[in-house]
């Protein structure tokens, strides 16, 4: 059976962790409002819908399921790259792709899987099996060559289930992230937490590749100001070499 909106509204209001007063002042509407909507007692408005879910910070698929439940139709479309209108989008992911070159990028769906990479990246990437729409959060958490090659994997893999945690919560829960999470923490032999020691700057990841290691570490982008459910959720990761060995060796082979 569905959900009211109510129940949808208290999850996610207690998912963030806040109270009636705290959601009401930020979607500046009253606390009592709050809990009548909470209770069934009060209707929402579509704009009220999407504003609580704005100051919630709900995910736009789970903006989908907000809306529908309140009785509205779905303001958030999930389109292919493939379609005409994202043409402008992939142009964009390609010239930010391309531009990076020499030096390892590539696009990544909600559940870490390869959407676009560049000439470094596919060159990195392919003698360890992973191409476009392979998984590196498979890769991960799989014994076969992409953690063979990775020369410090426990210790990405720490940063890793600290960055699967945070991105589940901000999903409002995700079961293919959570058991990735507990599968590296599992085979960390602890529950995955990052040492209370002070940490450095940055934790490379450090790529055996023939006789040298790379050592790299990430940046990621995200579009801003789109309405759109896939493309939400597309993340860009620039790598860059941290240490002069491994600059040395990628502008070795430029384009």
């Amino acid at each position: 059976m569905a959900q009211s909106f109510g129940i949808l509204l208290k999850e996610w209001r207690s998912r963030r962790r806040l109270s009636q007063l705290e959601l009401g002042l930020a979607a500046n509407v009253s606390a009592r409002h709050i809990s009548f909507l909470e209770t069934g007692r009060a209707h929402p408005s579509q704009s009220m819908v999407l504003r609580l879910s704005q100051s919630l910070k709900v995910p736009r698929s789970n903006r989908n399921s907000l809306l529908t439940a309140a009785g509205f139709a779905q303001a958030y479309a999930a389109r292919s790259l493939d379609e005409p209108e994202m043409s402008e989008v992939n142009e964009a992911m390609a010239w930010m792709l391309e531009r990076h070159d020499p030096y390892p990028a590539i696009a990544l769906d909600r559940y870490w899987r390869v959407v676009r990479a560049n000439r470094c990246a596919t060159a990195l990437l392919e003698p360890m099996g992973i191409g476009v729409n392979d998984s590196l959060l498979e890769a991960f958490v799989t014994a076969g060559p992409f953690a063979a090659a990775l020369e410090n994997r426990d210790e990405i893999a720490r940063h890793l289930v600290s960055r699967l945690r945070t991105e589940s919560a901000h999903l409002g829960g995700d079961s293919i992230l959570d058991d990735a999470a507990e599968r590296l923490a599992a085979s960390l032999g602890d529950d995955g937490q990052l040492a209370e020691t002070p940490l450095p700057a940055i934790v490379p990841a450090r790529y055996r590749v023939g006789d040298i290691t790379l050592s790299l570490f990430s940046t990621i982008a995200q579009f801003g100001s789109t309405e759109d459910i896939v493309l939400a959720e597309i993340k860009i990761e620039f790598m860059f070499p941290a240490d002069d060995i491994t600059r040395q060796a990628l502008m070795a082979n430029p384009q």
